[in-house]
């Protein structure tokens, strides 16, 4: 488990930076810039994991093309990436309009939004998932999910890379107004972060959802060989999710409304009882040998 304990030591680094140096960088930076601590502490944390993981991934021989999960040739690549993007964005779709069915969205602000607004808006939430995937794909079913493969097998590296990757989600956002900054800010900003794991119930539907979308996400990765797949589908399920966001509302009073998290209103017991049967198509499509992708791949 060693790969398991040098990304899990990346994400502690992260934060523990965040707590030791977000102050002192407040120091140097707020008289000459209007940045929120907030933002500086993010931004200090994101850069403790960017350094610590281009370490560890030359340390652990996880810098080549095939172990970061990139080893197909780029069209074929970008090909099976924009497949994986279509189906996501499709299964996310699906789920969206059996929330709406039942009465849990509420789309009345959408109403209000220009066609021109809504293009820019669909356009704008297409880049940011696409990001969002790269990144988190990279790092987890593409370094994280090959190290942890070759050390101790495909099952252990689907399920700590879906445990990892569900946690990381509940890292909460915390503000402090730049007139309560003191010295201990640093610490009350990682407390802040890290909020949620204080109450798990009110967590737990999210977790398990999104646990469950981490081992669909993993088992693509195993069966396709790289991260394409992954980060289509990735990128495809918060396209949608935060469109969502952006048009419309959970309906807090709705009979049905503990089937929506509370955590941000949308991932929960429902989209875990729809990643069951969309993970058993999607694990069939792209079973190696057998499935659509599957058979396609072997005849090239």
């Amino acid at each position: 488990m060693r790969t398991f304990a040098c990304f899990l030591g990346l994400i502690l680094l992260g934060l523990a930076s965040i707590a030791l140096f977000t102050y002192p960088a407040w120091l140097l930076l707020h008289p000459h810039f209007d940045f929120p601590f907030h933002r500086i502490g993010e931004r200090i944390g994101m850069l403790a994991l960017a350094l610590g993981f281009l370490f560890a991934a030359g340390r652990l021989g996880l810098r080549d093309r095939t172990s970061l999960g990139y080893g197909l040739p780029r069209r074929e690549f970008l090909r099976e990436a924009s497949l994986g993007l279509a189906l996501g964005a499709a299964s996310m779709a699906a789920v969206v309009g059996l929330m709406t069915v039942l009465g849990l969205l509420d789309w009345t602000q959408a109403s209000g939004v220009t066609a021109a607004a809504a293009a820019k808006l669909v356009a704008l939430r297409l880049v940011s998932g696409l990001a969002v995937a790269v990144i988190e794909e990279t790092f987890l079913r593409g370094a994280m999910h090959t190290g942890i493969e070759r050390e101790s097998g495909t099952g252990a590296a689907v399920i700590l890379t879906a445990v990892l990757y569900s946690a990381t989600h509940f890292f909460a956002g915390f503000r402090i107004p730049a007139a309560d900054v003191s010295a201990s800010s640093g610490i009350a900003l990682l407390a802040g972060t890290l909020q949620s794991f204080a109450h798990p119930l009110g967590i737990i539907d999210a977790f398990l959802c999104l646990a469950a979308v981490g081992i669909l996400l993993g088992r693509v990765r195993a069966a396709t060989g790289n991260i394409a797949a992954c980060i289509g589908l990735h990128a495809g399920w918060v396209w949608v999710m935060l469109v969502v966001h952006a048009l419309a509302q959970p309906v807090k009073l709705a009979p049905l409304s503990f089937l929506l998290s509370r955590f941000d209103g949308f991932v929960g017991w429902l989209v875990l009882a729809w990643t069951v049967p969309v993970g058993l198509a999607l694990q069939r499509f792209y079973a190696p040998g057998t499935g659509v992708r599957g058979a396609s791949a072997s005849s090239r």
